[in-house]
């Protein structure tokens, strides 16, 4: 028998597989990759007795290797809250998922769990832009104000490092970052005991703020929509989904998108919905090819160029109030 952790590389992946491997040890095979890797079902080979759990992708965009390993005889657990599309019946299928705006996968393996290792649960809602859930839930946990700031801070650099073109463009790797944090039942205990790690992803998050707030909307902007370009850069990339959140939080009235340039001159692109109206951001992403994500926050992985006009038209369509 052979195990397979497949999950997404951002926060809410990497702090919904601690929670259960910390809740349930196993030797698996580690699959992920940068955030918007998300077609990771397919790098599973699997057969009659082993065990696939995956985690934070959408079962929509893993369909069809979804019913391969079905098939083959493998047991699957997927927990997720992302478009899914009709579940499959079968089974070998154990499925938890949940598309509604205010949870996320780490928040959903909480609720599987009992919160056994809610502080976890926290760290991956903060970094989903959950900051509301994740203050409700905290509610549970016997944490000061002080130390829930520092499972927000944390969450908000985890998620960070989950953004790039390739894992060349972060700091840690999602395997390196799942396998140092699962070694802490706390990330309280993270923090105080990893420093290097966890502070390197804090202040590499900081600077690249930084660089990102220097820049100008776009012209195209306006009350309902605001559009943000960034260069064709390392940090970027990096700093491209929680800039979002950031400007989405600022100004939770408005939607955002966040454009980093490619190399071919196209765009990665990173949608937030208003803040106080998480609705529609999947909507507007699923009208390109390579879009796809969640009612609150969606994205696009290659935008050509020749498009820019007719996104902006849509996503001003999306959310005119």
């Amino acid at each position: 028998m052979a195990d397979f952790d497949v999950f997404n590389g951002d926060a809410d992946g990497v702090c919904a597989l601690v929670q259960l491997r910390l809740a349930e040890p196993r030797d698996a095979e580690l699959v992920t990759g940068v955030k918007r890797d998300i077609s990771l079902l397919k790098r599973v080979s699997a057969g009659a007795g082993d065990r696939v759990t995956t985690l934070d992708i959408s079962l929509d965009k893993n369909r069809d290797a979804l019913h391969r390993l079905l098939e083959a005889g493998a047991q699957v657990h997927y927990v997720d809250h992302h478009y899914a599309g009709e579940i499959p019946d079968h089974p070998a299928l154990t499925a938890h998922i949940n598309p509604a705006a205010d949870v996320c996968t780490s928040l959903l393996v909480n609720g599987e769990l009992k919160n056994r290792f809610v502080e976890w649960a926290l760290v991956g809602a903060f970094g989903d832009n959950l900051s509301v859930s994740a203050r409700t839930l905290a509610g549970q946990a016997a944490l000061s104000d002080a130390e829930l700031d520092q499972l927000e801070e944390l969450g908000i650099a985890m998620n960070y490092n989950g953004y790039g073109a390739s894992p060349a463009d972060l700091h840690f790797t999602p395997e390196a970052l799942y396998r140092e944090a699962v070694q802490h039942r706390s990330p309280l205990g993270f923090l105080r005991d990893a420093p290097e790690t966890s502070q390197t992803l804090i202040a590499g998050y900081k600077a690249d703020m930084a660089s990102a707030e220097s820049t100008p909307l776009d012209p195209a902007s306006n009350a309902d929509a605001a559009f943000l370009i960034l260069p064709n850069a390392a940090w970027a990339r990096r700093v491209s989904g929680v800039f979002g959140n950031a400007l989405a939080n600022a100004a939770p009235d408005r939607a955002h998108a966040v454009l980093t340039q490619k190399d071919d001159g196209g765009f990665l692109v990173s949608v937030r919905a208003p803040l106080n109206r998480k609705a529609g951001a999947d909507t507007l992403c699923r009208q390109f090819p390579s879009g796809g994500g969640r009612a609150a926050a969606a994205g696009i992985n290659d935008l050509p160029a020749d498009q820019f006009g007719t996104f902006v038209d849509a996503m001003k369509a999306q959310f005119a109030t």
